[in-house]
């Protein structure tokens, strides 16, 4: 039997034509390459913008961040002014108890010199001006 010979590619032959590149192949080369350079160009399109949104993300994080600590800020003020507010209210309803009191007691008194014999009108305002407490003390007491 005789030995066979394999040949790879069928262009190439005894005379060692298939080494050569055909004007198809050329072509072909060049439009790969074409492609390959599109290709890398997209490459280093897309890695662009991926830094440049990677930027954007960290500057919206550092707004965030910003926009958090002075939520944080507005919250702490907002709960110290509450307080303080309460505690004005209570004061202010305890002076609106005194006052109301004190009317309540003058009343009793005005009342009580009416069945008696009628005071004066002068006496009245004198007695009112003692029983009515000025703003920031304790009302006083009522002399008899």
């Amino acid at each position: 039997m005789a030995p066979g010979i394999a040949i790879a590619d069928p262009r190439i032959g005894k005379l060692n034509i298939g080494n050569r590149r055909s004007p198809t192949s050329e072509t072909a080369a060049d439009e790969l390459r074409r492609r390959n350079l599109e290709l890398e160009e997209q490459v280093r399109e897309g890695r662009r913008k991926e830094e440049e949104m990677r930027r954007e993300l960290d500057r919206t994080k550092e707004r965030l961040r910003a926009a958090e600590e002075a939520e944080e800020r507005i919250c702490s003020e907002l709960g110290e002014l509450e307080a303080e507010a309460m505690a004005q209210a209570k004061k202010y309803n305890r002076r609106i108890k005194a006052l109301s009191d004190c009317l309540a007691e003058a009343h009793k008194i005005i009342s009580g010199a009416d069945a008696v014999g009628g005071g004066s009108e002068a006496g009245r305002i004198r007695f009112m001006a003692d029983v009515v407490p000025r703003q920031g003390t304790a009302p006083a007491t009522v002399r008899r």
